[in-house]
């Protein structure tokens, strides 16, 4: 690939890149919870992290996995928000029982 050519294929990514993060919604944690992050999608699963309260997460994928009773509701859906990190769509509130973005793989 010629160095032109090269240097449009790296522009053209970058305007997907710049899209794909435009398109990308936030969701915010229940008021006045510290939520677990965990390394998959249950309670089982390994506690990696801790958000603070008036946290915002975004939701990348959502899986099935331990039914949760949270502020809103029961729900066995678990929102993956970053690379190894879920949390329980009990406590995100997403303004649905259902899921709001595509099944993880």
């Amino acid at each position: 690939m010629s160095v032109e050519h090269a240097a449009e294929a790296e522009g053209a990514n970058e305007e997907v890149s710049a899209t794909a993060s435009t398109m990308l919604r936030y969701y915010s944690v229940a008021p006045g919870v510290r939520l677990n992050v965990r390394s998959g999608p249950g309670t089982g699963y390994r506690i990696v992290r801790v958000l603070p309260e008036g946290s915002k997460v975004a939701i990348f994928c959502q899986t099935p996995g331990t039914w949760v009773s949270g502020p809103y509701g029961t729900s066995n859906i678990w929102d993956n928000i970053d690379d190894g990190e879920y949390v329980s769509d009990a406590y995100v509130n997403t303004g649905t029982d259902g899921y709001v973005a595509s099944r993880c793989i």
